[in-house]
């Protein structure tokens, strides 16, 4: 048996969990981000408190960062292989590279996001603010677009890895069942 088998599901449950687990840091930051009720202005400065959103948006960033390089390094083992280059056919090449570039794309726009969003969530001191001495307020629906760029991310990272598995299985049980008959 190769081992192989046993470590590539073991890998792809972890990236999955991973993801997973910024999905949700990202839902539950959107909810406990400040409020622009928690605003305390006096005419000139402005003071806003931190928030756990902070904390959550950190947790979220390492976990998607984790994920991604832990993923593509998986997806590059096992597509840019020996074995593997000299069995390619162009339109697979094009199709996995157009779907790696996708999961960088949303990957790459999610870590602004969440970033950006997670900065502004810390205290805003008085008269300092977050930019130029101005509060700034994360808006609605920011946490939740970057959980929808997480999960594409994921999901882009992990269907060529998916599928490359079932076609192996696929071919596997077609060799079995053929060496029984």
């Amino acid at each position: 048996m190769e081992t192989h088998q046993f470590i590539y599901p073991i890998l792809v449950f972890f990236v999955t969990a991973l993801g997973l687990v910024s999905i949700t840091l990202c839902i539950v930051a959107e909810f406990k981000k400040t409020k622009k009720k928690d605003l305390r202005f006096d005419g000139k400065l402005c003071y806003l408190p931190g928030s756990v959103a902070f904390e959550l948006g950190i947790g979220a960033l390492i976990c998607l960062l984790m994920a991604q390089v832990i993923g593509n390094l998986l997806i590059c083992r096992m597509f840019f292989s020996r074995d593997s280059w000299k069995a390619k056919k162009k339109p697979t090449l094009l199709i996995n590279g157009f779907i790696c570039a996708l999961s960088w794309v949303s990957f790459v726009m999610a870590i602004i996001l969440i970033g950006a969003a997670s900065s502004m969530s810390k205290s805003q001191p008085l008269g300092e603010g977050w930019v130029d001495g101005e509060c700034y307020i994360v808006k609605e629906g920011v946490y939740i677009i970057s959980a929808i760029l997480v999960f594409v991310t994921l999901s882009s990272t992990l269907v060529p890895f998916i599928l490359k598995i079932r076609k192996k299985n696929q071919v596997e049980i077609r060799w079995q069942h053929t060496s029984t008959t």
